[in-house]
């Protein structure tokens, strides 16, 4: 119980919006909900690339780079599926189709903005602890121990375009 009502957790306990940080992230959550929108290592790119307004794939693609166009469409489909980003297709010849962030997607610019700027403020210290682990790991137990990704590999070792 905090300050006399139990049904009120501190603040200390709560993020911005009144999520319990005290309960479990339950697969069923909105937060995990949130969460699951940034483990996909394009997505949070993809978004961060139509900020400006809309673009056409190629634009896209070649703003982003290193990312193939099947891995970029099935990344516009899956944010366009979460409301997040609109397809505009134009009746033109040749025909034209432009990607933009919807309302929704727009909302997310702020965090996106706060999670890149941490990043570039600690990226390097989170590289630096990879490295000394990956190096630790393998003076124990030889290069075969290190199960996971490059240090600085998004993708955690997995191929990134496909």
């Amino acid at each position: 119980m905090h300050g006399g009502n139990e049904f009120e957790p501190p603040a200390s306990e709560t993020a911005g919006s009144g999520i319990r940080l005290d309960q479990p992230f339950l697969a069923d959550c909105r937060a995990r909900l949130a969460f699951d929108l940034f483990t996909h290592t394009w997505n949070s790119v993809v978004l961060l690339g139509l900020r400006t307004g809309p673009r056409r794939p190629r634009e896209l693609r070649d703003e982003i780079g290193g990312i193939s166009a099947k891995v970029l469409n099935q990344t516009l489909r899956r944010l366009a599926d979460s409301g997040l980003v609109e397809r505009r297709a134009y009746a033109e010849a040749p025909p034209r189709v432009e990607y933009g962030l919807t309302p929704l997607g727009e909302t997310l610019m702020e965090p996106l903005a706060a999670l890149a700027t941490w990043a570039a403020e600690h990226g390097d210290a989170v590289a630096d602890a990879q490295e000394r682990a990956r190096e630790s790991r393998e003076s124990r137990e030889g290069p075969a121990a290190d199960l996971g990704g490059m240090v600085g590999d998004p993708a955690g070792g997995r191929a990134a375009t496909g």
